[in-house]
């Protein structure tokens, strides 16, 4: 006797044989669901996480110290003093003189360019998404972080103003 299941179809409790999903009258979903399965298994797909986390995210031991420091109590007390401290405003939408609500805490130095500052309340700042995209470019050309980069041999920017300058005239082509 062959395996049987529900329709996927809501509120339609006909049977079906396996492998199929949708009985007759809704077989038109069919593949638009078989598509969207598949959608999610390429996103979950165990080698590729694997592969992003063992190569990408954690490719040398200092990446993989500088990941697990963001696991700790210590990075959920500094990230919540800074939160409170700046209303969840973005600090570089501010500088320009728009308030824009933001939950990211970011590092004004970066922590590849300047590990000692990591846990530095003074180097810590509320950044949007935007100017979280704009920022990281600019760092990846300025102080050489990011994977393939070299660090370059260049003075730190601890000023929010001259970063929030900077950041806005490196464009996406100028990487």
């Amino acid at each position: 006797m062959p395996k049987t299941r529900r329709c996927h179809y809501p509120n339609c409790h006909k049977i079906v044989k396996q492998p199929d999903h949708y009985c007759q009258l809704h077989y038109e979903h069919e593949s638009e669901y078989l598509a969207k399965r598949q959608r999610w298994a390429r996103s979950h797909d165990k080698q590729y996480v694997h592969h992003y986390n063992t190569v990408t995210r954690n490719r040398t031991n200092d990446k993989r110290m500088q990941y697990n420091f963001y696991r700790t109590k210590q990075w959920s007390r500094l990230r919540q003093i800074v939160l409170e401290r700046g209303h969840y405003l973005c600090a570089y939408c501010k500088v320009q003189g728009k308030l824009t609500p933001a939950k990211t805490v970011d590092h004004i130095i970066p922590i590849e360019f300047s590990p000692n500052d990591k846990a530095n309340l003074a180097n810590l700042a509320i950044i949007c998404g935007s100017c979280h995209r704009l920022k990281t470019n600019w760092e990846q050309s300025y102080y050489g972080t990011g994977q393939g980069n070299r660090m370059q041999p260049v003075e730190a920017i601890r000023d929010l103003q001259a970063v929030t300058v900077l950041m806005n005239g490196v464009k996406r082509d100028e990487r």
